[in-house]
């Protein structure tokens, strides 16, 4: 018997369904940034925590690559994104 829920699924399935998720809540934070009027609500929705990481730099003595910096801005309307990126995956898969 096949096993339940979202085990079933490779690594790829979830990396593909986050990322969508987080780019569907980025809309969804930009939109609330844009026309919701200014208050505790939009201060509260909207505000977001950016780890980021960079910038690494490679010397690889013929060729010198330089990378980021790389960051990524976590509100509570993106976690919403994700949350209703898997909620659809869920249901279609």
């Amino acid at each position: 018997m096949a096993p339940k829920g979202s085990s079933k699924h490779r690594p790829g399935f979830h990396a593909v369904v986050l990322t969508i998720g987080f780019v569907v809540g980025g809309f969804f934070t930009q939109f609330a940034r844009m026309w919701l009027p200014s208050g505790a609500v939009k201060e509260f929705l909207t505000t977001g925590v950016t780890p980021a990481i960079g910038p690494l730099n490679l010397n690889l003595i013929i060729v010198n690559i330089g990378l980021g910096p790389i960051a990524l801005d976590v509100s509570l309307l993106s976690l919403v994104g994700v949350l209703v990126a898997y909620l659809i995956a869920r249901s279609l898969f």
